[in-house]
């Protein structure tokens, strides 16, 4: 036998987003004559519940709330219940956001506003948990019955103050804001203590550069807008740019510097290395837009193309230090050597890169590095850019022509799973930065070869040559491989990626989560059994893997709506909290999720057949605060799903904090709204 579904008095609605609550246990009203005067002949209070058939938390509040039995017994028993569309109603809206601002709460919707029986606000907010919102529904009951007086007065004044004047961003203006930064600048002190004002990073050698370090300083530097912050930032880059730690003719980084001044590296360079150095520098781009950022990362893309790339698609692992048994001979230089390949460009060139007869390295070689910055250069040649720009072009091309006559360092040609995977985040990190498609196919075959070669439904291998391995990956390449499928959603908008992550996720709890410490081993349960079993914390050169499952879990979580995997996040993080603060150089990983968390993910929905466009335009700028979704029709994700587009042109949906925002047309006012949002 098939039993009616029960209705409320919203069935009767032409509302869409009223008819979405006709099916909830709560005796709904809608507003107007019966409701008000019921309230007064029961007096009750009114509890007034405001949103929009499109808004994301409106309808996770209704599945948490308004559809459980008890929660709907408590709201019916104590308060006339209203729903209101504020698209049919934008007045009856109007008045309760201003209280709620006027409450020094921050507005948005679902809002839901508690008025005396003769409509006076005294109470409200916007999304509420369901075990939150039974604690409301009760203490205000509470006051009702025990405190009418005190909370009449209230009301009373609520509705004056409403009256003197509007409110339009009072909520923005909180001690959130404050603390945060507060927070963020006790961090900063840590690493302050220990900079190398002259030759950038830290003050001590060998240098490792640390690329966690330094993204997280640019989202300190977002946050604060600290210029000691951007300084130090712009000093390290640019030493590390233009010292021997960096292939001057070649592009890529070597792994560290054996001195303070990143003159003489250890010659071998690492996959994982330059995939952080590669978002790291396209992040730094995306800031301040200097061009020598720019050159980097495309010249890294070109060796990374040419050295370190298979025919599928694959990453290499590494180069090694020595050719014919000798560090660093594949890369270093006499000056006769220069000057046979050059002729007559040779003079400024060996100016440039202090290329010396007595040589500044061992046996009368040299390290190519530069010290004068391009600027003085010019001045000091009487060159202008453009004519520089051509010299220096060509005089690369060539001296790489032949450098590629030498034997060539070992390559190590396996495939680490992880580090393809942390490349693919650096190459969609410069494809944001950049909007290079270059960068985005170089990313997506790599993960084709990764689905072809390397995994076996939800189990992933540790690496390939020639075949994958035996050996199933360990916590940091699920970790990394989560964090990438998420970051090429991110400027794909292809919703498959997120399957995929949320699959990997799934085998990554069922295998690796410790659900006594509530962090993740770095080896799976069903992998071979060692005298321990270690979880990874610190991060280093590259961050700790549980640093990067948690990032990987608070952004899932976001995308997804899993609630539980973004408080996993959270609790991780929250337990390294006073590692953070104590000791970032090796915790800057979780700073930078810390800092996400702390500060908050503004959720951006793009809704139409442009997304792509506007995607770019927004992404050309650094916003590490923002999870961008995307669909150019319907979509599963729950962000999504309810989104339509507005005005026949690609509609933007900004939500922050389990609200959202009118829906809005154009990256300008997008970005405006977030500026609001960093303010408050």
């Amino acid at each position: 036998m098939i039993t009616e579904q029960k209705t409320n008095r919203l069935i009767n609605s032409s509302s869409p987003y009223l008819l979405q609550h006709a099916h909830n246990p709560v005796d709904w009203y809608e507003w107007g004559p019966e409701a008000l005067e019921r309230a007064k002949a029961e007096d009750k209070p009114l509890l007034v519940s405001i949103g929009y058939s499109s808004c994301h938390w409106c309808h996770v509040m209704e599945r948490e709330s308004f559809e459980n039995d008890e929660v709907a017994a408590l709201m019916n028993e104590h308060y006339v219940c209203i729903k209101v569309d504020r698209e049919e109603r934008p007045d009856v809206d109007q008045i309760y956001m201003d209280a709620v601002h006027a409450l020094g709460i921050q507005g948005g919707w679902p809002l839901n506003v508690f008025l005396t029986p003769d409509q006076k606000p005294f109470f409200g907010g916007t999304y509420f948990s369901p075990d939150l919102w039974k604690q409301v529904l009760t203490n205000i009951n509470l006051a009702f019955q025990k405190q009418r007086t005190k909370l009449e007065e209230t009301a009373e004044e609520l509705r004056l103050h409403l009256q003197r004047s509007e409110i339009s961003a009072f909520a923005s203006a909180g001690p959130a804001t404050a603390d945060i930064k507060a927070e963020l600048q006790n961090i900063f002190r840590k690493l302050e203590s220990k900079f190398d004002t002259e030759w950038g990073g830290m003050d001590k050698a060998p240098k490792f550069i640390m690329p966690s370090v330094w993204q997280w300083l640019l989202r300190y530097y977002r946050i604060t807008q600290d210029d000691a912050a951007l300084l130090q930032l712009n000093l390290t880059l640019k030493r590390i740019a233009r010292g021997g730690i960096y292939d001057q003719i070649g592009g890529g980084f070597a792994r560290y510097s054996v001195d303070a001044y990143w003159f003489a590296p250890h010659f071998e360079k690492m996959l994982y290395d330059n995939a952080q150095l590669i978002s790291l520098y396209a992040e730094a781009f995306a800031v301040t837009k200097d061009e020598e950022y720019k050159t980097i990362v495309y010249e890294c893309f070109d060796w990374l193309q040419r050295e370190m790339t298979s025919d599928l698609g694959a990453f290499y692992s590494a180069l090694d230090a020595d050719s014919e048994g000798v560090e660093g001979k594949y890369y270093i230089w006499k000056k006769s050597e220069i000057e046979r390949v050059l002729e007559d460009e040779a003079p400024l060139i060996c100016d440039y890169y202090n290329v010396t007869e007595k040589g500044n390295w061992e046996h009368s070689s040299n390290i190519l590095n530069r010290h004068k910055t391009d600027e003085f250069f010019l001045e000091e040649t009487n060159l202008d850019n453009k004519e520089w720009e051509a010299i220096l072009r060509r005089a690369k091309k060539s001296l790489l022509r032949e450098r590629n006559t030498r034997v060539a360092p070992g390559l190590d040609d396996k495939v680490i799973t992880a580090w393809n995977a942390m490349m693919i985040c650096g190459l969609t990190d410069a494809y944001k930065a950049f909007d290079d498609k270059r960068f985005l196919k170089a990313a997506t075959l790599n993960m084709r070869f990764l689905e072809n070669e390397i995994m076996d439904g939800t189990v992933v291998y540790r690496s390939f040559k020639e075949k994958r391995s035996g050996i199933t990956g360990f916590l940091d390449d699920y970790a990394a491989l989560i964090q990438s499928q998420i970051k090429l959603y991110e400027v794909t908008f292809d919703e498959y990626w997120i399957k995929r992550a949320e699959a990997f996720t799934n085998h990554v709890f069922e295998n690796f989560f410790d659900n006594e410490e509530g962090y993740f081993f770095y080896t799976s349960a069903k992998g071979e059994k060692l005298i321990s079993r270690k979880k990874e914390i610190f991060d280093n050169v590259i961050p700790s893997s549980n640093s990067m499952m948690a990032w990987s879990l608070f952004r899932l979580g976001t995308i997804l709506d899993r609630k539980d995997w973004r408080e996993t996040a959270e609790r991780m993080t929250s337990g390294m909290s006073q590692l953070i603060v104590d000791e970032p150089y090796y915790m800057s990983n979780w700073a930078i999720l810390y800092t996400e968390i702390k500060k908050g993910l503004v959720e951006l929905a793009f809704v139409g057949d442009d997304i792509e466009t506007l995607r770019q335009e927004f992404h050309i700028e650094f916003q590490p605060f923002t999870q961008v979704m995307g669909t150019r029709t319907t979509s599963a994700l729950p962000l999504l799903s309810d989104k339509t587009v507005k005005g026949n042109k690609t509609t933007l949906y900004v939500c922050f904090n389990n609200t959202c925002f009118d829906p809005v047309h154009g990256i300008e006012a997008v970005t405006k709204k977030i500026r609001e949002l960093d303010n408050r």
